[in-house]
């Protein structure tokens, strides 16, 4: 049985075909034409609106889509029967060989896997790309032939995986995010970013920010075997990776690799260390230093996380719609070298504005809100910043950005918050703001 009908779901059950299970994919919601047409092309059974609950308690395995949580009533009810239920990336680990390059944290998981894979396929890997992003990992294992898989995994991935092994697992950082899947305690969230590093041996390899005291914490409590390559901003790593105080970037596995940050392709601190964790990744595969120094600085970031869109009258304009928690802001604003417009809010999931007031103080000359509640931003900035206002659609905030940056100043969507009470997702909302841009 497969629960969930998406990109996962259904490359699940193109592997499940090819290796001979009896098939059958069940969708509470609404299956999207493309994924039925791909169902029935395969002569696989599938219901959407409901779960047969008596059908679902006769599998012998159930696959689930990471966005089901554990404490819905189907999954309560498969495991009082105790029947196993695993993740599409548990699943597709089953029928591959191919060595794996795990990349898990709060923030920065999309570009950091990107650039990875970026890295390897340039040095001339046969390597795939897969997990949170892209094509479905199980659809890759039972169509393609790779030696390695980049993979960006999420915290409700993780949950669901058990006999998986990372061959070099990533840990970038943890920070509260989607602490309503997680008895809203930070301790489970934190144990579920370390199932990353489960199974792994002597001969793998666990990179991790050093900087981030919840990870040292949860090093410090756990007995690892695997190889530590920790990565730091402020202090010097000998195995591993560090920046120096004349801002050069310096990886220490086998050889030394140095290059200056002024040369990275992506800017900001958090880039920085994004940059660091892919580089000692792929000089832990021996891949070329100057491969490696081509490829962090030639790479082109992913489409709506601090995406450039346009420079108009002097004044640029960046999307980073992807920004959907506090902490992603936090890493926008730090990046921005000009007084900054920035336009904020949309669904809030918790969010703590107090992190992001230093940053607003020093770097935020007025606050658009484009959110159907914007009361809590209010609440949190207005003795911060002068202007705030409020806009209920992108093109009505882009003209008020226009209006309120001058020439050499920056206008910033990054609007720390869900996109679904004006927009689809946050895909559907940066393209409307990149629309609005381009119609000035």
């Amino acid at each position: 049985m497969i629960l969930g009908a998406g990109e996962s779901g259904v490359g699940t059950a193109i592997l499940a075909k090819k290796e001979g299970w009896n098939v059958f994919v069940s969708d509470f919601g609404v299956i999207k034409e493309k994924f039925k047409i791909a169902l029935d092309q395969l002569a696989v059974e599938w219901e959407e609106g409901t779960h047969s609950m008596e059908r679902l308690l006769s599998a012998d395995l159930v696959v689930k889509s990471p966005g089901i949580p554990n404490t819905a009533a189907s999954i309560v009810a498969l495991k009082e029967k105790k029947i196993k239920v695993i993740s599409e990336i548990e699943f597709a680990g089953y029928y591959t060989a191919a060595k794996t390059i795990c990349i898990t944290g709060s923030n920065g998981k999309t570009t950091t896997t990107l650039m990875t894979h970026h890295i390897l396929k340039k040095a001339g890997l046969n390597v795939g790309l897969a997990g949170n992003i892209g094509e479905s990992f199980a659809k890759q294992v039972a169509r393609e032939n790779y030696d390695w898989y980049v993979l960006e995994l999420s915290s409700f991935q993780l949950d669901d995986m058990y006999e998986f092994k990372a061959d070099i697992a990533i840990l970038l950082n943890i920070t509260p995010d989607h602490l309503d899947r997680y008895e809203y305690k930070m301790e489970n969230y934190a144990d579920s970013k370390f199932r990353v590093i489960q199974n792994q041996t002597n001969s793998d390899w666990f990179i991790y920010n050093a900087d981030d005291k919840v990870i040292e914490e949860g090093i410090n409590k756990r007995t690892i075997t695997s190889n530590l390559a920790p990565f730091s901003l402020t202090k010097e790593i000998a195995q591993g990776g560090f920046v120096n105080n004349k801002q050069q970037l310096t990886i220490n596995i086998k050889e030394q690799f140095t290059m200056s940050i002024h040369d990275l392709a992506l800017k900001g601190k958090h880039n920085t260390q994004n940059s660091l964790a892919s580089g000692i990744a792929s000089r832990i595969l021996e891949i070329r230093k100057e491969a490696v120094r081509d490829s962090l600085s030639d790479f082109v970031n992913v489409e709506h996380r601090l995406e450039f869109v346009a420079k108009v009258h002097g004044i640029e304009f960046i999307n980073d719609s992807k920004a959907t928690n506090v902490n992603s802001t936090w890493f926008a604003l730090e990046s921005m070298e000009h007084p900054t417009v920035w336009i904020v809010g949309g669904v809030d999931k918790g969010n703590d504005y107090s992190e992001l007031l230093s940053l607003v103080k020093d770097k935020v000359k007025a606050i658009i809100c484009l959110g159907k509640d914007n009361a809590k931003i209010f609440e949190a900035f207005q003795n911060e910043v002068e202007t705030i206002v409020e806009a209920s659609t992108a093109l009505e905030a882009v003209a008020y950005g226009y209006r309120l940056a001058k020439k050499d100043e920056t206008v910033l969507l990054s609007p720390a918050c869900a996109s679904f009470d004006l927009f689809e997702n946050y895909e559907h909302r940066g393209n409307e703001f990149k629309n609005a841009v381009r119609s000035l």
